[in-house]
């Protein structure tokens, strides 16, 4: 089965009333914690004069990291929706922020979350999304003999295009990709009898 995963790649934002409280969503594209706290706190910044700025994210396509912020609204109802929001669409490398303007009208822990998880999906429909695919690039050091059956075997697992060299062995980068990664090394070690160097140098989406 193939890892097909979402990320965000372009961020959107929107705005929703509720009983004259402004609730503006803003989303982001990110790759690191790092980058979307930075983005949470220019947002902080540019709405320095709002109640609140409650925000949560999702980092990570292999390994994600989640976290989530209420900024002072009671626990549970600002924060925790907008990850609901993240999750629910199954998103990653996002954040989300939702700033409130007070309106002078309580809300109430109900009127909280369905608001907070309204402009968190305006603003996520106004965003792009984009469909990507765990890769891991891997380095393979084999005999000249063997280029033949090297070949056959990248062919029959979908896997073309590889970047050569030929020195004393020769040696073949390719992307494979991460859900056939573990079966496509054996594979090709019980083809050449161990006589193959497989090498896992880094991991990437395409």
């Amino acid at each position: 089965m193939e890892n097909i995963l979402q990320r965000l790649s372009v961020g959107g934002t929107d705005e929703v009333v509720i009983k004259k409280s402004r609730f503006i969503g803003v989303t982001e594209p990110v790759s690191t914690v790092e980058e979307a706290m930075s983005f949470v706190n220019s947002v902080k910044k540019t709405h320095y004069d709002a109640r609140h700025n409650c925000f949560a994210y999702s980092v990570g396509l292999s390994e994600k990291q989640v976290r989530y912020s209420d900024d002072g609204e009671p626990g549970g109802t600002a924060g925790k929706p907008i990850l609901s929001v993240i999750e629910g669409a199954d998103v990653r490398n996002i954040v989300i922020v939702v700033t409130r303007y007070f309106g002078g009208v309580l809300l109430g822990t109900g009127g909280l979350v369905r608001a907070y998880t309204d402009a968190a999906k305006a603003a996520l429909a106004k965003s792009s999304i984009e469909s990507v695919r765990p890769l891991t690039v891997v380095e393979l050091t084999f005999a000249y003999k063997d280029v033949g059956k090297v070949d056959r075997q990248l062919s029959e697992a979908g896997i073309m295009g590889p970047e050569t060299e030929f020195m004393e062995n020769v040696k073949y980068r390719v992307k494979v990709p991460d859900e056939i990664y573990e079966s496509f090394s054996k594979e090709l070690l019980n083809l050449l009898n161990g006589q193959i160097d497989i090498k896992d140098i880094g991991h990437i989406v395409g």
